[in-house]
């Protein structure tokens, strides 16, 4: 089985879109394999989106995503990464045909921008999936070693 990693963006939390974006990629027949609502550190920023760090928009797009929460996610199913850009959209919201997420709730491309899909690419899937992965553990681990220690005083 296939599977993809969409965060729902600072935008789309604070829009409150979460609860209709799981329901458009249920709906489709997907398995949501694992959900966590971060605050990603600029550290982590920088690693995720280090292929387009020689772009002029790198800085906005990294204050972008530190700048409130996001919703990780990993989906699986046939064809998810295909069929989930459909059921997203074209990048420019401008593009993207209504009834998808970007065609129906997006702005502009950017600070607008509702989502993201992870490159059907198998091995940039492998980093995403281990960079993440590793920041959802060593965020749990520092949660719980900080409520040790609350209890311990």
């Amino acid at each position: 089985m296939e599977q993809t990693f969409i965060m729902i963006k600072p935008d789309g939390v604070q829009r409150g879109l979460v609860g209709e974006i799981i329901c458009r990629f249920e709906k489709k027949g997907f398995s949501l394999k694992g959900l966590k609502l971060i605050s990603v550190e600029r550290a982590f920023a920088e690693k995720h989106y280090e292929d387009l760090s020689s772009k002029p928009f790198f800085s906005g797009l990294v204050d972008y995503i530190i700048s409130g929460p996001v919703v990780a996610m990993v989906w699986e199913g046939k064809n998810v990464v295909s069929t989930g850009r459909n059921i997203i959209g074209a990048t420019n919201p401008a593009a993207s045909a209504p009834g998808t997420i970007r065609g129906d709730y997006a702005v502009e491309i950017g600070s607008g921008d509702l989502t993201f899909v992870l490159s059907d690419k198998i091995g940039s899937q492998r980093k995403v999936f281990g960079i993440i992965l590793y920041y959802v553990l060593y965020s749990i681990v520092v949660s719980h070693f900080s409520e040790r220690l609350m209890l311990a005083r």
